[in-house]
């Protein structure tokens, strides 16, 4: 059974699963599906389109599903996708998606702290952890297991490769590989995330060839040169394929 505060809205037509619970002032939109055991805490808005798993909690001031926040948007009939087991903290914000992808897509596991902006049609991975007043634009593609700082400004149409730390108060338009460290000012490779890979069960020799195919893709000035010199000095692992498979299909240019 659900339980649902007298000072809530729920449109009639929206699709609640079981034992949810709903606090004060919320306001769920009609064409929304809402699973089992999530927890809105107060004054959250569920918009239109909004398509949300099990077991997620919401807390104060979050509006999941708005309205991109692009002037090419005509009112298509987009939505939000939101997967299982995720927190969203204070005021997080994700928009739905738009013609282009039609749309924004939340994995599962992910923490979104306080005052997160997620733009239209952006897809996200699971285990993702999004730091404080991070703005991520519209058709970002983020990775699994990347952990991304506070007050991060992502520019549309970049990718984010899964295992990454990206430094706070960063700003990046560039692609940032998997398994890297990225910061500074201007944001630039720092290295390879070796704790976070010693805290996901990577073995030291893993860490050693990550690290060799970086150092051999950066030795050379011209990326299709660095690719060809991995492909044909290292192990052909899926870590390395990851990797090459990442800088191959970059179309913004990988970060240095």
């Amino acid at each position: 059974m659900n339980q649902i505060s007298p000072m809530a809205y729920v449109h009639p037509e929206a699709q609640l699963g079981d034992n949810n619970v709903i606090g004060p002032f919320c306001y769920i939109d009609r064409n929304t599906v809402i699973g089992d055991n999530n927890v809105l805490q107060n004054s959250v808005t569920i918009n239109y389109g909004a398509r949300i798993g099990n077991n997620n909690e919401f807390f104060a001031g979050g509006s999941i599903s708005a309205k991109p926040q692009d002037l090419k948007f005509r009112g298509e009939d987009t939505i939000c996708e939101i997967g299982n087991n995720n927190s969203f903290r204070e005021n997080v914000n994700i928009s739905r998606g738009t013609a282009s992808k039609g749309t924004t897509q939340i994995g599962n596991n992910c923490l979104l702290m306080e005052n997160v902006h997620i733009a239209h049609d952006c897809f996200l991975g699971n285990n993702l952890i999004i730091g404080n007043s991070t703005k991520i634009a519209g058709e970002v593609l983020i990775d699994d297991n990347a952990i991304i700082s506070a007050a991060v400004l992502m520019h549309q149409f970049c990718r984010i490769g899964g295992y990454v730390m990206i430094q706070g108060g960063s700003r990046s338009s560039m692609d940032i590989p998997p398994y890297v460290i990225a910061g500074k000012e201007p944001i630039r490779y720092c290295g390879i995330n070796i704790v976070g890979l010693r805290r996901r069960g990577f073995s030291t020799e893993t860490i050693d060839l990550i690290h060799n195919t970086y150092r051999l893709l950066y030795s050379k000035a011209v990326r299709k040169e660095g690719i060809e010199a991995v492909k044909n000095e290292m192990p052909q692992t899926d870590e390395v394929k990851y990797i090459l498979r990442f800088v191959e299909e970059s179309q913004r240019g990988i970060l240095r």
